[in-house]
């Protein structure tokens, strides 16, 4: 790391190097370990000896609890530090040789260096501390359900690139290196693309490289690379089709889609017979998208809405209705918090459930006043961030819905990342 002009020395200086024990992992995918301060450094912060039980916290990136390393610190927080790994000097017996060359330069990854099942526990502890921690409960946390593929299951890419200030000289094409902002380091290949995407690449690479070399681009630009049952498009306006257990869904390439094809079957099945099991007869599906989770479970209720603010998603929905032969589902163009307003009094609050899928950020106060207001009978609230998914249950359990089940998936092998499914029942 480059040291920052507006580096804080306080604990550590700038490059201080120390050993400690990694005792945890962070839902960012760090570890984390603690380092017993002098008298100085705690005069430094102000802090008496008995305000820091344990030792100052201090994360580094890459390591994994159990190990013995040596760090070397570049940010000082003021609560923690932020450190290097310089060397591993007990390995986990849970350490694994990453795939990729680039892991621990690329951002992309965070768990390549930890064996798959390693990762699975961890994130299944790591939902359970956010439910304590964040919804302030204790419930038991199923098994993450895991990936069929451990790498070679990403559909979607989306590499980046700088304009090149001397086109003589060939641009970094990949993602962000791991701790900056801006940095981009050169990805030739992907281990967690899948194959189609990885077969392509080197071509889409090389035309960037000479439409650079051209004089061509004169901002920053991303790429995108959707493989769609192994046709891959680099064209964000290209319809592609994606098949989920039985059914083809179509949608643009550039619209959000899940991108690990093939969890999909296993993830939207265990969608509909949460929302089923509530015993509701009609599903209201808010942000549908294209239609995922409203057409894949369909068939186990009398009639579904979607909503969804993209009309070009909302127009693939239907289409994607239509073509699957599935006539009890009707998806309308709107904000998803003002989804109820318009709906069918057909669907009556005790008769359905609904499904939420909302953006990394969670949902928004106006939609969740307006879903309490209506009172479904059960919620199942799928997210990519349980942070945030958890920050929203304590809204639900203060509006009189408990807590039934919570059933984490791994979605994103290799990375801190995956999708959580909680099941909210309304005391009736």
């Amino acid at each position: 790391m480059g040291k920052n002009k507006k580096t804080n020395d306080v604990p550590f200086a700038y490059h201080a190097e120390f050993e400690l024990e990694i005792a945890t992992l962070t839902n960012l995918g760090s570890g984390l370990g603690r380092v017993a301060l002098s008298a100085s450094q705690l005069s430094a912060l102000g802090a008496e000896p008995a305000q820091s039980p344990g030792g100052w916290v201090v994360m580094v990136p890459f390591t994994l609890p159990g190990e013995r390393v040596r760090a070397r610190v570049f940010r000082n927080h003021k609560n923690f530090s932020e450190a290097d790994l310089v060397e591993v000097l007990v390995p986990s017996p849970h350490r694994t040789t990453p795939r990729c060359p680039l892991f621990g330069r690329c951002g992309g990854c965070q768990y390549q260096h930890l064996a798959y099942a390693e990762q699975l526990a961890w994130k299944q502890r790591q939902v359970a501390e956010l439910l304590q921690h964040m919804a302030g409960i204790e419930f038991p946390v199923a098994p993450v359900i895991a990936s069929p593929r451990e790498f070679g299951y990403r559909s979607k890419i989306t590499p980046h690139f700088n304009p090149p200030r001397d086109p003589s000289v060939a641009p970094s094409i990949g993602f962000l290196r791991q701790g900056t902002r801006f940095d981009i380091v050169d990805v030739p290949r992907c281990d967690i693309a899948t194959d189609a995407i990885n077969e392509k690449l080197p071509a889409v690479r090389a035309r960037v490289h000479e439409r650079a070399a051209a004089g061509e681009f004169s901002r920053a630009a991303t790429l995108l690379l959707r493989d769609a049952g192994g046709t891959v498009t680099t064209d964000y306006d290209a319809v592609v089709t994606e098949t989920v257990g039985d059914l083809k869904l179509h949608f643009l390439a550039r619209d959000f889609f899940q991108n690990n094809p093939f969890i999909l079957p296993a993830f939207t099945s265990y969608v509909r017979d949460q929302a089923a099991a509530s015993g509701a007869r009609f599903l209201v599906d808010a942000y549908c998208g294209s239609g995922l989770f409203a057409l894949t479970a369909a068939r186990a209720f009398e009639r579904v809405a979607g909503v969804e603010i993209s009309e070009s998603s909302v127009k693939f929905a239907r289409e994607n209705a239509a073509a699957n032969a599935i006539a009890n589902a009707n998806f309308l163009a709107g904000d998803a918090a003002a989804i109820f307003a318009g709906l069918d009094p057909a669907f009556a609050p005790a008769d359905t459930a609904v499904i939420i899928d909302p953006p990394r950020k969670g949902c928004d106060e106006s939609f969740l006043t307006q879903l309490f207001a209506f009172g479904p009978r059960a919620v199942v609230y799928v997210s990519c961030d349980p942070a945030t998914q958890m920050r929203d249950l304590r809204h639900f359990l203060a509006a009189g819905y408990r807590l039934t089940a919570v059933q984490p998936f791994d979605l994103f092998p290799q990375t801190r990342h995956l999708e959580c499914v909680l099941t909210l029942q309304r005391h009736m």
